[in-house]
């Protein structure tokens, strides 16, 4: 039986500013999840990276006194920082300045002109150099783009794209395809938006030069939003057998299509994005790839946006958050758990610090940090710093009940759990791992084991076997989320660093009595505002 394969990617984001907890957050979305699928057995490919043409980035390099290149290194790196200080297991990092990308889009653009997709005519219409994006009259608001941009006239010579003919096989694709794009919400806001018609598309620019040259055409440069779609197909390599394949192999049949065997992940499971670049993503994206004859992607979830104590983030305001100041202020794990914790992926939410300490507190330091201080001590103290046996204890209702809770048996199948993955339902995983951790609280407290030491040790010993049993498979579900912590947890428990995946939760991977653990110490300390 093959391994399966698993692609995930964030957006590319943007290099005309400085990482927020914005970024952060879809990225962490989608980190959590490859963490998940690689724990789950899988073999995973999850993408980040920048997007790095288009005019805004030129002004914006012109402002900043740089050259784009310069200008998109400097930025670019900030977003690599970001993946390293939260700790993102991305296995790749796409620039589109790169060679590899210039290449594949380029391959796309010759697959859809070749496949009479792509026409030269002339382009009179409002253009967004903030959205980097078009917009007819009828969309505009008071005499700006919907999102607010400024909008300039533009007329220059421009190939198109063909969007108008994809209109049905788009809303077949939508009907057939139900999950392809995530919440429902957004999925409906698509179809609305494709049903109200569909315009040919401007797929290239002449009146600046920061961009991938049109193949055959450089005076052309194509427009942002194709070149950096492609870079999914980019980081999967690709383009990189097209070069000279026709001369290689004898044959000039302009109508055949170059090799794609060395894709090896396309198409992707899930494209995780903003809500503002999902137009992008589920009408044109998919448009591109049925005219390119290439698979479409499995699924497209658009998460929310953050306020800031109501507002919306914003320079002016002085309210944008960075991910560095959380992690400074309060922790790595903490800035994971709680940006995943607030509310469900999806939906727009707001952050406040106050909100973050009364969470991180009450729910890894008071309940998860509790739990696992109180447990090992005990043991520490009074079973000689082992793993406790029970042998010879009968197993009590409230045992099993224990087990059933928090082991993986034939009778508690793992699906629905991958599942909620799937649906990128973080906050609802969350909400159950914490309930368990609660009620292990609830059985310390009932059994009292330091009652038991004094009548029935045996007993006390199994109860505090039961325990870190039931520690070990809250740490090994916590992993996705907060892979530091959950690790250390899994550390003091002795448990192998081999045995620590989801298929791991299972009654023959249980802790061994009679093992040795380490000194236990405080995994989640508690976090103290100070009076300024």
């Amino acid at each position: 039986m093959s391994q399966e394969k698993f692609y995930i990617t964030t957006p590319i984001y943007y290099v005309n500013d400085s990482p927020h907890i914005g970024h952060a957050y879809t990225s962490l979305a989608c980190d959590v999840l490859a963490r998940f699928k690689r724990l789950d057995g899988a073999k995973v490919k999850f993408l980040t990276g920048t997007d790095e043409h288009g005019q805004k980035v030129e002004k914006s390099a012109s402002i900043a006194g740089k050259s784009p290149q310069a200008f998109t290194d400097e930025v670019s790196q900030r977003f690599r920082d970001l993946c390293k200080l939260m700790n993102f297991s991305n296995d790749d990092f796409i620039r589109t300045t790169e060679p590899r990308h210039i290449k594949s889009a380029q391959e796309l653009w010759r697959r859809l002109e070749k496949n009479g997709h792509i026409y030269l005519d002339k382009y009179a219409g409002w253009y967004s150099v903030r959205d980097e994006a078009f917009y007819t009259e009828a969309e505009l608001v008071e005499g700006k783009a919907p999102t607010g941009a400024d909008v300039e006239w533009v007329e220059e010579e421009s190939y198109f794209f063909d969007l108008s003919k994809w209109q049905e096989k788009l809303l077949e694709h939508y009907e057939k395809n139900p999950d392809f794009i995530a919440p429902e919400s957004r999925r409906n806001e698509v179809i609305s938006f494709v049903k109200g018609g569909l315009k040919d598309l401007s797929i290239s620019r002449t009146t600046f030069t920061w961009g991938i040259p049109v193949p055959g055409n450089d005076k052309h440069i194509m427009y942002v939003w194709l070149d950096a779609l492609a870079n999914y197909l980019s980081a999967d390599g690709f383009g990189e057998e097209s070069g000279n394949w026709k001369l290689e192999t004898g044959n000039n049949d302009s109508n055949l299509q170059p090799p794609t065997s060395n894709l090896q992940f396309w198409p992707a499971n899930l494209h995780v994005i903003g809500k503002d670049i999902l137009r992008f993503h589920a009408v044109y994206w998919p448009a591109f790839l049925m005219a390119a004859n290439l698979p479409l992607p499995k699924k497209i979830f658009a998460g929310g946006w953050w306020t800031v104590d109501g507002q919306k983030m914003s320079k002016s305001l002085g309210n944008v958050v960075a991910p560095s100041s959380l992690v400074e202020k309060f922790g790595l794990d903490q800035t994971r758990y709680f940006l995943l914790r607030e509310f469900p992926f999806g939906q727009d939410g707001n952050f406040s610090e106050e909100r973050m300490i009364a969470v991180t507190n009450s729910e890894l330091a008071n309940n998860v940090g509790n739990l696992v201080q109180r447990t090992l001590s005990m043991i520490q103290k009074n079973c000689g710093g082992m793993v406790p046996g029970f042998a010879g204890v009968p197993l009590r209702d409230i045992d099993k009940e224990l087990k059933n809770l928090v082991q993986v048996t034939e009778n508690a199948t793992p699906e629905l759990v991958r599942k909620k993955y799937l649906d990128c339902k973080f906050q609802e995983i969350l909400t159950e791992i914490i309930a368990m951790s609660s009620w292990l609280n609830s059985y310390i407290d009932k059994e009292a084991p330091w009652v038991q030491k004094k009548t029935n040790p045996e007993l006390m010993a199994a109860i505090l076997y039961y325990l870190a049993e039931g520690i070990r498979c809250l740490a090994i579900m916590l992993q996705p989320f907060i892979p530091d912590s959950a690790g250390k947890i899994l550390d003091l428990l002795a448990v192998s660093e081999l045995e620590r995946r989801f298929g791991h939760l299972r009654p023959e991977y249980a802790l061994k009595p009679g093992v040795k653990l380490p000194e236990p110490v405080a995994v989640f300390p508690r976090f103290i505002a100070k009076l300024d």
